[in-house]
């Protein structure tokens, strides 16, 4: 007769050969990263909050995972901090705040982010629009080439004068990118018309977005757009609308519209809660760690759910511009003769596809010298974007250097 203990192991053994031969064993019960605490997130923004831009962008996405996640601890934000100084603010949130993630949200501060990640390997930091990553270190950004050449189609069928402006904060490979698809569109509908640019070298600086503004339109500019984190261009384009000299405009990140009611036409939306909802998702969950980010790049855009066209979130156009929109025909190679408030409906849905069924940057597309950048029928790739440094070929302006 068997004892007890004989009995046991036994069994043990009946349920050992049983897994092998089932070729499976007991599903692996997920274990947060911090399992018993709420995570601590930190987030360093460029500009202040009330920028109504890209750092009023990011509040709006750190605000909506707060109220989402139970336990999630959204420290309060650092606003305004100058470029050169973000690994002293890094360091504070890790050090004396306790921060178990730290998202720095300019381009500017990839070197810091990753100087000081480089310090406290326990930690994990995701840099938003650079490069380079680490083991603890991944990149996100809401891609918006797209929306911007949406904006360039309507944009191109708008101007009267044939001269459309830009006002360009910095000249980075994301403002150039930018700069080329809107003026990839416009070049679509109105194949004679130019884009100028005028440089502020800020992010935020309203006084100088105003005098670029005034600067593009003197010199003949009847359509703006910009990347600037405040609706100062929206508003010139207001005044100039109330004195009988037309100027139409496309807000910037944030929705816009109500400053500009007879001026702005439409724009670029972000939504950045998506992107912050999901990589803290994955980070509590253990699916991140402060060892496999080094691959983890986020390039999301329509078909995500990042971006949004539009001047008012939901109103893809300002139905004050829909009838001029309509009007305005142009002749497609597939699609024949339509609108160009078709075509950017059309486009608006290709692009939003999981396949994504058109891009902005197929070819042929030359530089500003006439040389084949994008060869034709090929789509530029997801690293020829990301580092452009030339300008297409109806767009007048120069980079600096």
């Amino acid at each position: 007769m068997f004892s007890s203990r004989k009995i046991w192991i036994f069994l043990g053994v009946l349920v050992v050969l049983a897994l092998i031969v089932s070729g499976c064993a007991p599903a692996a019960t997920p274990t947060p990263a911090v399992e018993g605490k709420k995570l601590k997130a930190a987030w360093i923004y460029v500009g202040p909050i009330g920028d109504y831009g890209w750092s009023h962008a990011h509040e709006q996405g750190r605000l909506y995972v707060q109220e989402k996640f139970p336990w999630l601890e959204a420290l309060p934000p650092a606003e305004a901090v100058p470029e050169a100084d973000v690994d002293r603010y890094i360091e504070r949130f890790i050090v004396e705040e306790g921060a178990d993630v730290v998202f720095t949200t300019s381009f500017g501060f990839m070197d810091g982010t990753i100087d000081v990640a480089g310090k406290h390997p326990d930690k994990i930091l995701f840099h938003c629009s650079g490069y380079e990553r680490l083991p603890n270190v991944g990149t996100y950004f809401a891609e918006f080439h797209q929306l911007y050449y949406l904006n360039g189609l309507m944009a191109g069928a708008l101007t009267k004068t044939g001269k459309v402006g830009y006002v360009g904060a910095h000249p980075t490979p994301e403002v150039v990118r930018h700069i080329n698809a809107f003026a990839l569109g416009v070049k679509e509908v109105n194949p004679e018309a130019t884009v100028d640019v005028r440089w502020l070298f800020a992010w935020y600086d309203p006084a100088k977005a105003r005098e670029a503004a005034e600067s593009l339109i003197a010199a003949g500019a009847d359509v703006l757009a910009f990347t600037e984190d405040s609706p100062t261009v929206i508003e010139v384009g207001q005044e100039y609308v109330e004195k009988g000299e037309p100027v139409y405009t496309f807000s910037h990140y944030s929705p816009m519209q109500q400053f500009g009611p007879d001026s702005c036409v439409s724009g670029q939306l972000v939504h950045w809660e998506v992107l912050y909802e999901d990589i803290l998702a994955k980070i509590y969950s253990g699916a991140y760690t402060t060892t496999n980010l080094e691959e983890v790049d986020y390039w999301w855009m329509l078909k995500e759910g990042a971006a949004e066209l539009g001047a008012e979130f939901g109103v893809p156009i300002n139905p004050k511009f829909e009838p001029a929109l309509r009007e305005k025909k142009v002749t497609d190679p597939v699609l024949g003769e339509i609108s160009v408030y078709d075509l950017v409906m059309t486009r608006l849905e290709q692009m939003s596809e999981e396949t994504v069924l058109f891009d902005p940057f197929t070819g042929p597309i030359r530089d500003q010298e006439g040389n084949i950048r994008i060869e034709e029928g090929r789509r530029g790739t997801h690293d020829e974007l990301w580092l452009m440094d030339w300008f297409v070929d109806n767009v007048v302006a120069e980079i600096p250097r």
